[in-house]
């Protein structure tokens, strides 16, 4: 006995080393003890070394030593804790977990155990585990707080909600709290029993619950708004409308309120009484002043405007059309809100004023400034770039110094299609203040969709931290906007490798955020912020659904799409095919090309290396400073190695999966799944994908070329087994009839004619079924009669580069003939340039390669 309490002794230095993150004094310590002939077989001693050298990197090491340790007894709890912590360490998740129901064989009620066991099932949401685990904690420890908390939200999040408002009823009246004390956690509590009650569909109980305690809850605007919610979910109106008065007496600029309010009127009650009575009593709130324009129309509605825009133009209010932005969709709405404006512009060049009838006082010569700002935006949104760009270059004419008219002409370019000039007119606006951080950052973006990838890492560096490289600063700060845009560019410039390296990082980012959890299971508990943690663990269920995510693995399964098609080859040969076409013109051109870009890229590589020397000295002196490593290295991302992957399907099926599970709304997931399926020569996976995309939207064009495409590929396949062609044929035939490829083909041009985008998918299948259709399907693609819809720069980008890469067969004199006549409807797009235009366009200023049509498309 008396030997074992000296062992548990020794080995309480290294524990408490670990404890506090002093790693390499534990290590030294452990190798002391071990180095003792009496401690060699330590089995407690072995672990505490493994976890120690885990923590400094050193994990084949911890995991011989854990595992030795485990020979040596298998019975003990301390060395399968161990064990358990190693594997959570390296997110084995699921080995951790089965790392410690071995440990609790030998030892049931340990606390510490059945915490770390408990953290894991709910990171990995077994929901059933976690309420087992809590029970059990519940037991050992009913005195904590901790433990009846943590029992109430396992039944809560499996949706039992009465029993989990039964649990929080039990604890609350343990608690012993006076009704004129302020207790924060307390109040949250409260806040969050009543939520249980809410979602329970308890809305009486719930009421009366919050009328109870409404005195010793601190936050009252929740109180308040809570209780709006109840009343109108119980139909209590008036009740419910004198709480959204009171509210709005708070915050007149709140539009859940007025929304609230409006749900709370009686039937036959106006609603402009509403925002009427609140005009009077805040003359200054803007809101009340444009929520009726959603539902007016008509002369009551230009009359609405023509109040809302005097009062906005006079004050100076740069906002005033993205507040109105959502009106456009309305074609009446947006012929009036046109005449208004034009017509104040009209006046005040004449009078200063905003009517010539008006007997009011002169407006300054700035509200003619925004009135300009204003139309530059409204012709750009409904796609007159060249009214917009005489607008906003007269207001600049006019006030040469003010930010905000640059950002908006940099924007018109941009929806012109020319975001080369487009990044000209941001880089104008920055250099106006290079200490903003929007404007710099804006800058970035706009380069980064023009190719210029290290002018915008330049533009970067103004705001990240000094003594290291914008980029890895950029990574740190989890900077997903640059990463996407810096993925994007890299796919247009075809360095596959680099933009497969950006989509990786940001996987990371996903990865640590849903990692992040662990930091927080318990310290909500501690702190009772227990709706927040709540809506995170409910936000990191969801969390790859958003859009940096999508755009993300997008980007990657289409890189992994087009390696898989065209795998990269050694460069010389590539290089050596190329030059052998040239003739000696065009040879001379490509070797002066291929020696600036040389010496360039020799500059850089010169720069690059003294800032990474000077990188090392500053992290050397870094570690110098720390008392303590933790952690071993991530691999490092290699973009050649990404790039000449083994199997890129593979590679794409991994970003995919995400989006399958959570983000099955969009049809693009479902077309992007097809063609991976379709490559993989998957056939129930491909019919899965296109009627879930069918599902959605049966009219797309995109989905139209898949169906034709899987159709041909289910008629041809002579290999498929008995049971999947029966499958197959019969699910074809119950959705899209008898018909074949052709005919179906055939009836999709048909019922979509007019528009555009359908013409090129049927035109592409066309020549797809039928090489020999070439030429009508040219003429079908390439029509650009004023009666067709969807005539946008993007769209007809997509056309002139199907013409280019062969999706219509051998037609570069077509392509020609389509790109002039396009330059003659969008005389400022890119992509319709002369060519000599658009070769000198191919190489900017300081090298930057330019992004090719497709890409500039999409920033339209």
């Amino acid at each position: 006995m008396q030997k074992k309490a000296i062992i548990l002794q020794i080995v309480l230095f290294p524990t408490k080393c670990y404890e506090h993150k002093q790693y390499r004094n534990g290590l030294k310590f452990c190798k002391q003890i071990l180095s003792n002939p009496n401690f060699m077989a330590v089995t407690l001693l072995g672990a505490m070394k493994g976890l120690t050298l885990n923590c400094l990197g050193k994990k084949e090491e911890a995991y011989e030593l854990v595992r030795r340790g485990l020979r040596n007894d298998l019975k003990s709890h301390v060395c399968w804790h161990v064990y358990g912590l190693l594997q959570r360490s390296d997110k084995k998740y699921d080995e951790a977990i089965k790392c410690y129901r071995n440990a609790l064989k030998w030892d049931k009620d340990n606390l510490q155990i059945l915490r770390d066991l408990s953290l894991l099932q709910i990171q990995m949401r077994d929901l059933e585990g976690y309420r087992e685990t809590r029970y059990q904690l519940l037991q050992l420890r009913p005195a904590q707080r901790a433990s009846w908390i943590g029992y109430a939200i396992a039944y809560h999040l499996l949706e039992d909600y009465e029993m989990a408002a039964k649990i929080i009823e039990e604890f609350r009246k343990t608690q012993q709290t006076s009704p004129d004390k302020v207790d924060y956690e307390y109040s949250e509590l409260l806040l969050y029993q009543n939520q249980v009650l809410r979602e329970a569909g308890l809305l009486r109980e719930a009421l009366e619950h919050l009328t109870n305690y409404e005195k010793q809850i601190c936050d009252k605007l929740a109180v308040e708004e809570t209780r709006g919610e109840l009343l109108l979910n119980l139909d209590r109106l008036e009740e419910a409308a004198a709480v959204y008065r009171q509210l709005l007496e708070r915050n007149p600029e709140n539009w859940s309120y007025y929304h609230g309010l409006e749900k709370a009127l009686k039937p036959g009650t106006r609603r402009g009484d509403i925002y009427e009575d609140t005009w009077e009593k805040f003359p200054k709130a803007l809101v009340p002043r444009r929520l009726p324009l959603n539902y007016l129309s008509g002369e009551k509605f230009r009359e609405c405007l023509d109040r809302y825009l005097r009062m906005n133009f006079s004050k100076g209010c740069p906002p005033v059309f993205t507040t109105l932005k959502s009106l456009y969709h309305d074609k009446e709405k947006v012929s009036i809100i046109e005449e208004l404006v034009t017509g104040y512009e009209t006046s005040l060049r004449c009078c200063r004023m905003f009517s010539q009838n008006d007997d009011g006082k002169e407006e300054p010569p700035t509200t003619l400034l925004w009135v300009q700002y204003f139309l530059a935006q409204h012709y750009d949104q409904i796609g007159q770039q060249s009214e917009a760009l005489q607008y906003i270059n007269t207001a600049i004419e006019s006030t040469p110094t003010l930010i905000e008219l640059f950002l908006i002409k940099a924007k018109i370019y941009k929806h012109a299609g020319n975001i080369r000039e487009a990044v000209r007119w941001m880089d104008e606006a920055q250099a106006l203040d290079t200490a903003d951080r929007f404007i710099n950052s804006k800058c970035a973006k706009y380069m980064l969709k023009a190719g210029m990838v290290k002018e915008a890492e330049e533009m970067c560096s103004k705001f990240t931290r000094e003594g290291a490289s914008a980029v890895e600063n950029l990574n740190e700060m989890q900077c997903m906007w640059f990463q996407t845009e810096c993925a994007q560019a890299y796919k247009a410039m075809k360095k596959y490798g680099e933009a497969l390296k950006k989509c990786h990082e940001i996987e990371r980012h996903f990865v640590e955020i849903t990692d992040d959890q662990f930091d927080f299971h318990t310290y909500c508990m501690r702190k009772m912020t227990l709706r927040s943690y709540v809506d995170l663990l409910k936000l990191e269920d969801v969390l790859r659904m958003h859009p940096f995510y999508y755009k993300a693995a997008r980007t990657a399964i289409e890189i992994y799409l087009a390696l898989h098609d065209n795998p990269l080859t050694d460069e010389n040969k590539e290089s050596e095919a190329d030059t052998a076409n040239l003739s000696d013109k065009e040879l001379k051109k490509m070797r002066n090309k291929q020696r600036r870009a040389q010496k360039k890229a020799q500059l850089e590589e010169e720069k690059k290396n003294a800032e990474k020397e000077k990188q090392l000295k500053n992290q050397k002196k870094k570690k110098e400073d720390d008392d303590e490593e933790i952690g071993g290295p991530k691999e490092e991302l290699i973009p050649e190695k990404l790039a000449k992957v083994e199997n890129p399907l593979e590679e794409a099926v991994k970003f995919l999966t995400p989006l399958k599970n959570l983000v099955k709304s969009k049809i693009e997931t479902h077309l992007l799944a097809f063609e991976i399926y379709f490559r993989k020569e998957k056939f129930l996976l491909m019919l899965q994908s296109v009627k879930r995309a069918f599902s959605i939207d049966r009219d797309h064009p995109w989905l139209h070329q898949c169906l034709v495409r899987f159709f041909k590929a289910v008629s041809e396949s002579k290999d498929l087994p008995d049971a999947v062609s029966t499958v197959l044929k019969h699910e074809i035939t119950c959705c899209f009839g008898d018909s074949s490829p052709e005919s179906f083909n055939e009836a999709f041009l048909d019922q979509h004619s007019d528009s555009i985008p359908h013409r090129l998918a049927a035109a592409k299948m066309m020549y797809y079924l039928d090489p020999s259709r070439e030429k009508k399907a040219v003429e079908l693609a390439t029509a650009l009669d004023e009666s067709l819809n969807n005539r946008t720069i993007q769209i007809c980008t997509e056309v002139l580069v199907s013409l280019r890469d062969g999706s219509l067969g051998p037609c570069k004199q077509a392509a020609e003939v389509y790109r002039a006549d396009c330059h003659k409807l969008f005389p400022y797009t890119l992509a319709f340039m002369p060519p000599g235009y658009e070769e000198d366009m191919k190489i900017a200023v300081n090298g930057s390669v330019c992004p090719e049509p497709e890409e500039l498309a999409n920033d339209i």
